[in-house]
């Protein structure tokens, strides 16, 4: 029985109150629930107590943005990603370009070129001819800007009302040419570095899809990641980790790295850059720009002594221009679980933990 539901005597033996109490989240569902692919700590839970039990094996264990494949003489990554973004388009990408990007991102984090790609169209009757051309132009050109071939792919239609126009699902596969780059590897001491400000795809599938406006408008950072890592590590960078912040936004990436690492991560919030115009989009709809979805970021760890190389590396590309670090590994955990806290601008600290809903659905 829970607080919520605890009946308390009144005055004087008076008619029984309720006890004024903030009802905690359901964790345990007989149904899926949209928060199951929000990214949080019960899509994390679906994953854990479903789908890794009944498919164990040493590559999926990793829990990583992909698979680390032996082939012979090669080490190749393999990565798969469904896109059911609403609207189809949006300020800075559309779901094309995000199908791309996102396949693309998701192996460069392994540490892996991208090289090769598939998609499956799952195409609902009655959707534009003109709409479908527009996004299978937006891939071609994604495709070609990352370095990567379509080489293959499906197309299904389904009966009209039961497809939300289009999704698409991609895989892709890369090769590894320098060390997996993989949670365990993270050290303490270990800078935290952020290729850009955060939260700006979130919004801007967020002011779209609610009719709002905002004084100047907010692109979403959909971009390919594959060119900078790659020149990073070409580079002889010594990344330990990375992770691109899609579902579930900074916070929740930090939080999966600590728990996989069993580290404390300590981030600071005066540091952490998020646009103007977004920050004040969040104050009014009550979001934390730490959670909300990015489509062209990624969090590095790496030895500090390293950090001016990397940033001067990174200040070469317009997708990580904006580069900083926000800040470090603070220690490793004998007990083997990390936590991640955050310093705010007034030098108070607090735990950051997963969020156990979603705060926006459907924003890739």
């Amino acid at each position: 029985m829970t607080e919520s539901n605890v009946r308390k005597p009144g005055k004087n033996g008076g008619p029984a109150m309720s006890a004024p109490a903030c009802p905690a989240p359901i964790l345990s569902h007989t149904a899926i629930q949209m928060a199951h692919g929000g990214g949080g700590r019960i899509s994390r839970e679906l994953v854990e107590k479903l789908f890794v039990p009944a498919f164990a094996n040493p590559m999926l264990d990793e829990l990583h943005d992909g698979a680390f494949l032996p082939m012979g003489g090669e080490r190749l990554a393999f990565t798969t990603d469904s896109h059911v973004v609403t609207p189809l388009f949006f300020p800075g990408g559309d779901i094309g370009k995000l199908a791309v990007c996102g396949t693309v991102n998701d192996l460069a984090m392994c540490g892996a070129r991208p090289l090769w790609l598939s998609a499956g169209f799952i195409l609902e009757e009655g959707l534009p001819v003109e709409t479908l051309e527009r996004v299978v132009e937006s891939m071609r050109i994604a495709a070609a800007n990352a370095g990567v071939k379509l080489v293959t792919g499906d197309t299904k239609v389904v009966d009209r009302g039961k497809g939300d126009g289009l999704y698409i699902n991609t895989s892709g596969i890369g090769r590894i040419e320098h060390d997996a780059l993989v949670p365990s590897r993270v050290r303490e001491g270990d800078a935290v570095l952020l290729s850009g400000d955060i939260a700006r795809h979130g919004i801007a599938i967020m002011v779209l899809r609610e009719g709002l406006e905002f004084e100047g408008e907010i692109e979403s950072d959909c971009a390919s990641l594959a060119a900078p890592v790659m020149a990073l590590l070409e580079a002889g960078i010594d990344i330990h980790c990375l992770r691109d912040l899609t579902r579930g936004g900074l916070a929740t990436a930090l939080v999966e790295i600590a728990a996989s690492a069993g580290v404390d991560i300590c981030i600071e919030e005066r540091i952490t850059p998020v646009n103007e115009t977004v920050r004040g989009a969040c104050e009014i709809l009550g979001l934390d720009p730490l959670y909300v979805a990015n489509e062209g970021r990624f969090v590095a760890f790496l030895p500090g002594a390293q950090v001016e190389r990397a940033m001067e590396i990174l200040g070469r590309f317009e997708e990580t221009a904006g580069a900083c670090i926000i800040g470090r590994v603070e220690r490793k955990e004998e007990s083997g679980r990390g936590t991640v806290s955050l310093k705010s601008a007034i030098g108070v600290k607090r735990i950051i933990e997963l969020l156990s809903g979603e705060q926006l659905p459907r924003i890739c």
